[in-house]
């Protein structure tokens, strides 16, 4: 879809300055629009009232605009989807990236059926990407601003999704995106930017897993095996963690694995070798166009705003690095880049 085309377009509005200044740059453009604030999350109980608050910033802003917003309630399938899968991936001693998983089988499809449903030919959000065309072929560009550029919380989309969905701040700088929503007298303009889990936000995550992930006291031991603490349970630890561990004094130590045979977290000192990994074994491949030819060489990131790192990715699914990489976590996401394009990714194992 280019520009200069007219469209009855859904725009996904969370409330924050992004997909508000997204919805006014569309506006300017002539389409037709519906505003679609999506309702995810209202709290392990019930009762969180983050999303009303949220809720009353995108419709000052829809009103402002002068576009409908209709509340899509999406809750239980983001439970049974993500938040489900991020419960059994903790339990299973990984560190689970919902973001991704809920814009692959939540966000986006869910908000292409609605924008059907209501006559609607594109949907557009707030996050930082581009979409280029090549020969009949779409890529899936970073953001033009490499401090909020989230491709990486996009690799899993398709060509189908790409084909009608619009990102339009991604040729844009977060500062510009508050100084147009400034000058538009948006309420949200200094708003900040949403952090923690996807629609969840800043939990306490040894709190929000408790309820669902049982937990089994174990050994804290280095990795030549010299037991230096306890744990209440290992699945809220993360690989690199500092600060939080339970061991003091002396030579502060990372977390550097997770046994979950043995219910032990394996830590040792920043500069110990067992922090570094070169090669990766990788689940559940993506590729956004048609798969390589393997072995291909590319760059990757193993964690959000990491640099991109030379790897070859070769036939039998494993990632190897040119040089080692520090807090390599199963469960997280490992994506594919050659230049500014992404490529897909995959789960690390």
């Amino acid at each position: 879809m280019t520009k200069l085309e007219k469209r009855k377009i859904l725009v996904a509005m969370s409330g924050g300055v992004d997909s508000s200044v997204a919805a006014l740059l569309l506006k300017k453009e002539g389409h037709d629009l519906v505003g679609a604030f999506m309702k995810v999350w209202s709290g392990a109980d019930g009762n969180d009232p983050c999303w009303i608050e949220d809720r009353r910033d995108a419709m000052r802003v829809a009103a402002m605009l002068g576009i409908p917003l209709v509340t899509l309630d999406f809750e239980d399938e983001y439970r049974q989807d993500v938040v489900s899968n991020l419960f059994d991936e903790y339990a299973a001693g990984r560190t689970p990236n919902p973001d991704v998983r809920c814009n692959a089988s939540v966000k986006f499809p869910l908000l292409w059926r609605e924008a059907r449903r209501l006559g609607c030919e594109a949907v557009a959000t707030g996050h930082y990407a581009r979409v280029e065309d090549d020969d009949g072929r779409l890529k899936l560009m970073t953001g033009i601003d490499p401090e909020k550029d989230q491709s990486y919380f996009l690799h899993r989309l398709r060509q189908d999704d790409l084909s009608h969905t619009l990102f339009p701040v991604g040729h844009l700088i977060k500062d510009e995106v508050r100084r147009i929503a400034r000058d538009a007298g948006f309420p949200n303009a200094d708003k900040r930017s949403t952090r923690g889990i996807c629609f969840i936000g800043k939990v306490d995550l040894p709190e929000f897993l408790a309820g669902s992930v049982p937990r089994k006291t174990g050994k804290i031991a280095t990795a030549d095996g010299k037991i230096v603490g306890s744990h209440s349970g290992l699945a809220p630890y993360t690989i690199g963690q500092r600060s939080g561990i339970g061991v003091g004094g002396g030579e502060p130590y990372y977390v550097a694995a997770k046994d979950t045979m043995t219910n032990t977290l394996v830590v040792a000192p920043a500069h110990d070798p067992v922090h570094e990994t070169q090669e990766i074994a990788v689940d559940d491949l993506h590729w956004i166009n048609k798969a390589p030819s393997l072995p291909f060489r590319c760059s990757a990131c193993i964690r959000y705003h990491q640099a991109l790192q030379p790897c070859l990715i070769a036939d039998n699914n494993t990632v190897r690095f040119d040089a080692p990489q520090r807090g390599v976590a199963a469960g997280q996401s490992v994506v594919f880049y050659d230049g500014e394009q992404c490529l897909g990714g995959g789960i690390i194992r």
